[in-house]
């Protein structure tokens, strides 16, 4: 048995790309590695080694097609050539036309790449329907912009470092004295709130999102005593006093970051996400500074559960930890799974594993696409990438098959055409157009 309408709905209907970065700007198109949009690996792992995974042998079919290369052409370097020799705004009209994404969140705070790339109103031009930004929260403790984002530009300013500001200028002159201690938290503390609840009335804001899984861990501890406190300021004053740099990565302040930005987000209704989650949060398939066994969505119970007003969003499936992120999901009503990145990392029988592990669970009005379009891997090429690896897998549609082949066992009844649809519906468009409160109808005549 065959959903003609299933299939036709997967491949032509609007999607709501829920976490993204900026697109690099022409200048800076060869910034990074090509090799960047199939794997997180970095120097030579990644421009030696990632080109012969399965998910380049793939990404090289299928971006060859899209420009017309011919068969029997060499692979990699003639995608690589053709894609130098193509006029920038026609390679990115090229890759973004077929995607049918109405509408993209931005994450703007990617570090070393932000002023290499495009501002959020730029990528108007190839959606229907404004992009938003998610602030990236610990590079809002990092670097404050010079003038508001409520701005109608809605272009980047140049940065100016909080903390840097709040530093002497002589880094040899610093106290680390108990005073100088609780005058820099204290000053941070009302600086950074300020800043949320800036971007949090901003209608241009759809959510927060948090690296803290990354720095360091998701096992957020509940408020510090004050010498923990003091003790984390003192090594941030040490590490700037001895580098001139600043890097957030003190578990008492990350944490702190974080449960300051949970309050926020949900006094506002802006979801968050860690990344991995609006408070999306980056979780799971991270480069080689992520330590996996603090990556898993279970030690965020307590947090979640702390927290119970802010939307929290999953990112990346979680992998490898996608049962676990739908556990939560399934439990916890403010908990939602985003299904992005595993396009094009995995091999395609690994996404669709992904896929079935996360329906297994989780409500499917809680699942959310994203094609983690990335600034530092080489542009517009993601959203083709992912769109495609998203709707066709050799004839299997991807996010749809593990549901088509529930659907089409009618002896077990699982699960209805209609039913199958209207998953599709949900995680392409309507579930991120509820969560992030976007308030758009879905332009069905964009593919």
């Amino acid at each position: 048995m065959y959903y003609r309408q299933l299939a036709d709905i997967t491949l032509t209907y609007p999607a709501i790309d829920n976490h993204a970065h900026p697109i690099l700007t022409e200048k800076n198109r060869n910034a990074f590695p090509l090799e960047g949009i199939i794997s997180e690996a970095t120097d030579d792992a990644l421009t030696l080694d990632a080109p012969y995974t399965l998910a380049s042998y793939r990404a090289t079919a299928q971006l060859s097609k899209l420009f017309g290369l011919k068969d029997g052409e060499p692979g990699w370097e003639a995608l690589k050539n053709k894609r130098d020799n193509t006029v920038y705004l026609d390679l990115c009209e090229l890759c973004f036309k077929p995607t049918g994404i109405q509408c993209i969140l931005l994450d703007d705070g990617l570090g070393n790449v932000a002023e290499l790339a495009e501002s959020i109103n730029w990528h108007n031009q190839f959606t229907t329907s404004p992009c938003k930004r998610i602030v990236r929260i610990e590079h809002e403790a990092e670097v404050r912009y010079s003038i508001p984002f409520r701005t109608p530009i809605f272009d980047h300013p140049r940065p100016k470092n909080i903390l840097r500001n709040m530093l002497e200028r002589d880094p040899t002159q610093i106290s680390t004295s108990v005073v100088s201690v609780v005058d820099v938290f204290e000053t941070l503390s009302d600086r950074f709130r300020a800043i949320i609840v800036d971007c949090a009335r901003d209608d241009n804001v759809a959510g927060f999102k948090s690296v803290v899984c990354y720095r360091t861990g998701l096992d957020i501890a509940p408020p510090a005593t004050f010498e923990e406190m003091e003790g984390a300021i003192r090594a941030l004053l040490l590490q700037y006093k001895t580098t001139e740099s600043v890097r957030l990565q003190h578990k008492v302040l990350n944490d702190f970051l974080v449960r300051t930005v949970l309050e926020i987000a949900g006094q506002y209704r802006k979801p968050g996400r860690f990344q991995q989650p609006p408070f999306p949060g980056h979780l799971g398939l991270g480069d080689n500074d992520i330590r996996l066994v603090k990556t898993s969505p279970a030690h965020m119970q307590p947090i979640i559960e702390a927290y119970p007003e802010t939307p929290i969003i999953l990112l990346h499936s979680s992998y490898p930890f996608t049962r676990d992120a739908g556990y939560l999901t399934a439990v916890y009503k403010n908990v939602y799974l985003d299904f992005g990145e595993i396009f094009p990392f995995l091999s395609g029988e690994g996404q669709r594993e992904v896929i079935r592990q996360m329906l297994d669970l989780a409500p499917t009005n809680k699942i959310l696409w994203s094609s983690m379009i990335m600034s530092s891997r080489a542009c517009s090429e993601t959203s083709a990438h992912v769109t495609q690896q998203l709707t066709d897998t050799g004839g299997q549609n991807l996010i749809i098959w593990p549901v088509y082949k529930r659907a089409r066992r009618s002896t077990r009844e699982e699960l209805t055409e209609h039913q199958a649809i209207e998953i599709v519906k949900n995680a392409l468009f309507h579930n991120a157009n509820r969560i992030y409160n976007l308030g758009l109808e879905p332009n069905t005549r964009l593919v």
